[in-house]
């Protein structure tokens, strides 16, 4: 029996070696355009369709926390700075509040990490309600509308739920005083508590730089079929696995650590960036949460993501066609990854690898430093865009009030 099953592995190696080697010799065609509305909204110019007020609020919200911590800079939560920096600079910015489409508050609720680099949120809601009072003590604008012209950088695992563990998360649920504004989070799953209607989902961060210093020449072979690094049970949380990621990524190890086809690891290589862009499928699962880093990754270095997250709600998804670049894969059709993947013909294959090669799809999920056209920060403010106007219904009588600012947790309602 023994043998017969490595006969049949040999055999099924060679024979998707071979379709790999068939997309080896096309991928250097030309890239192909996002066809249709996607393309447009995708190489949309936000200048000149939004005028947005940044509120200047003491430096404890923000600057301060960063200068305690830098490694707040480089994890994949970083987003909440480089937006904030991204604005202040923005041809998008006014400085006059009463022209503003919106209103953009620069708090760091992930700023507090733990020796081993994991952001703690146990004090986010806190600082978010700090901050909120401070707005709406100090401009009308945020009585106006109970926060309904106000957008927040939320990107905790959860969003504005403010925890890391999903139960505790949607126990909590979003934060009371953020139920009007808009939410851009990373955080993105169907008929979940934690994400809102209206939340613009977007990518975690990536370091640009640190990507591109990795680029290895185009004609590179593909001659990885299928790459994974990353934990397969969180022992200390969750030994057996069946919790952490929903048992998805536990499955993946115990069906395919030792076939061929698949390169999958809990070591993490110097070699990583190189190896993503010497791979065809580059598996994207959820952890905690449904995304990851590894999205990023995989579209910036042109392997095709293996989406692995039910329901998951994927960033700038009216700008990019996730369903023509990615493979979507159940979370109880894990056992059959293999068969899926291989069974996918290689035009197929070689149709996704020509959109992954376009330049403004790898843009749209980068935040550089500086900004560039149609990067995130501009696809955050193409979203904004196209929720203008405002329903005049957002605007509150003189008075009136809407939300509800003692609801909540008791320790929230604590000074920060």
């Amino acid at each position: 029996m023994g043998f017969w099953k490595l006969g049949f592995l040999g055999f099924l190696s060679a024979a998707f070696l071979f379709t790999v080697n068939a997309v080896e010799l096309h991928r250097n065609q030309p890239t192909e355009r996002i066809s249709g509305s996607a393309g447009d909204v995708l190489e949309d110019d936000p200048v000149g369709r939004l005028k947005v007020f940044v509120y200047e609020l003491p430096s404890k919200y923000n600057k301060k926390i960063l200068q305690k911590d830098p490694r707040c800079l480089a994890h994949m939560f970083a987003a909440e700075i480089f937006m904030h920096r991204f604005l202040l600079s923005s041809a998008v910015r006014t400085f006059s509040p009463e022209e503003a489409d919106w209103f953009y508050t620069p708090v760091y609720t992930t700023c507090d990490l733990t020796p081993n680099g994991l952001p703690l949120p146990f004090k986010s809601p806190r600082m978010m309600r700090s901050a909120i009072q401070l707005i709406s003590s100090n401009w009308p604008y945020w009585n106006q509308t109970d926060g309904a012209d106000h957008f927040f950088v939320v990107p905790h695992d959860f969003g504005a739920c403010f925890h890391y563990q999903e139960e505790k998360a949607i126990e909590r649920g979003i934060l009371s005083m953020l139920r009007r504004a808009t939410l851009v989070q990373t955080f993105g799953q169907r008929n979940h508590v934690c994400l809102k209607e209206g939340s613009i989902t977007v990518p975690p961060y990536a370091p640009p730089q640190k990507m591109h210093s990795h680029l290895i020449p185009d004609k590179t072979p593909r001659s990885i079929f299928v790459y994974f690094r990353g934990l397969f049970y969180d022992v200390g949380n969750d030994p057996e696995g069946g919790y952490y990621a929903r048992g998805a990524r536990a499955a993946v190890w115990e069906n395919f650590k030792n076939n061929p086809l698949f390169d999958i690891s809990t070591e993490h290589p110097t070699t990583y960036y190189e190896d993503m862009q010497r791979a065809v499928f580059c598996l994207c699962p959820l952890g905690w949460a449904p995304w990851s880093p590894r999205l990023v990754e995989a579209v910036v270095f042109g392997c095709i993501p293996v989406i692995i997250a039910d329901d998951i709600v994927l960033p700038f998804a009216d700008a990019i066609p996730w369903e023509e670049i990615g493979v979507f894969v159940d979370e109880q059709d894990v056992p059959k990854l293999d068969t899926i993947l291989t069974s996918i013909p290689p035009e197929v294959i070689l149709r996704k690898q020509r959109l992954l090669a376009n330049p403004s799809m790898k843009q749209a999920m980068l935040f550089p430093q500086p900004a560039q056209p149609g990067d995130a920060f501009h696809q955050v403010l193409n979203g904004l865009a196209r929720k203008l106007p405002h329903d005049r219904s957002v605007f509150l009588k003189p008075g009136e009030k809407s939300l509800n600012w003692t609801a909540g947790p008791v320790g929230d309602l604590k000074p920060w």
